[in-house]
């Protein structure tokens, strides 16, 4: 895994086989960032990073100037290895939170101009995921909310998603307010 722009750019961060996580692609985190830096400022969002994996979406947040991440990831080793690296880096920006996933959305009192969620792609709850977000008001007026799932998944019916983009085989539906 690497870290694909700004001031962390080319940094390449070693992952264990051992992690089941599925980080995404070097490719689609990259047309994935084109596109929200037409959008938003980075510097001036607070980002949810859920189902977090190796924090490889929250590195290029911070990478890229956003200042207030908040990764929620439940998996003990993944953590020790997301502490590890955000060690490395030398940032604050990135606040690692150890927890359940649906939990926190359930249980979180903060709004967010953009919240990343790419869970497990067999998660049996995982259609859930967007309702859930959006009851729990979890997005800011104008924020997003991005969904990345497998081919499998058809977002597009629910008044919320905006736009869908495919890269290989990674999927991002996109979801705002309406």
């Amino acid at each position: 895994m690497r870290i694909v722009s700004g001031k962390y750019r080319g940094k390449r961060i070693p992952v264990s086989k051992q992690f089941v996580s599925r980080p995404t692609t070097d490719f689609a985190k990259e047309n994935l960032f084109n596109i929200l830096s037409n959008y938003f400022n980075f510097e001036d969002i607070n980002v949810l990073d859920l189902f977090g994996g190796t924090g490889s979406i929250s590195y290029e947040f911070a990478s890229r100037g956003c200042r207030d991440i908040d990764l929620v990831e439940s998996d003990q080793r993944l953590c020790v290895f997301i502490n590890k690296v955000i060690g490395e880096l030398k940032t604050d920006a990135i606040k690692l939170i150890r927890d359940d996933a649906f939990r926190y959305i359930t249980n979180c009192v903060r709004a967010y101009d953009i919240v990343f969620a790419d869970p497990p792609y067999d998660l049996p709850q995982l259609e859930n995921i967007p309702l859930l977000i959006f009851e729990n008001e979890l997005l800011k007026g104008d924020g997003w909310l991005i969904f990345e799932h497998s081919r499998r998944q058809d977002f597009s019916a629910l008044p919320e998603c905006f736009d869908k983009r495919v890269y290989g085989g990674v999927n991002f539906s996109f979801f705002k307010r309406t």
